[in-house]
């Protein structure tokens, strides 16, 4: 809801300062996620230990997933509550499903 009180250019400054300061954070974002991918060459062209490669790599992909939900889908807005709850809902059947499976093929 708009604010009534303010004139249209205060309002004008507030929108310009929070569309700024968004693509602030999303630049931000960028900028990480690139780091992150080159970080993940960087190690599989090293040839690490894969004890130490895969998880870091796991790690990594679920950073730059979080990055993508929260900054480039607009996620942490308002709004976007049940969506969130939805996704997070399917992820976590998504990892029991397969913390299951693999349990019953292991044991």
């Amino acid at each position: 809801m708009a604010n009534h009180s303010k004139s249209p250019s205060q309002q004008m400054d507030f929108e310009k300062r929070q569309h700024k300061e968004e693509m602030k954070q999303q630049v931000i974002s960028f900028v990480m996620m690139i780091l992150f991918t080159i970080i993940a060459f960087s190690m599989v062209l090293l040839e690490v230990n894969s004890y130490f490669l895969i998880p870091t790599l796991i790690i990594l992909a679920v950073v730059q997933v979080l990055f993508q939900l929260y900054y480039f889908m607009h996620m942490k807005n308002k709004g976007h509550d049940m969506v969130a709850m939805m996704m997070y809902g399917g992820i976590s059947v998504a990892i029991l499903t397969i913390i299951t499976f693999t349990t019953i093929i292991w044991w």
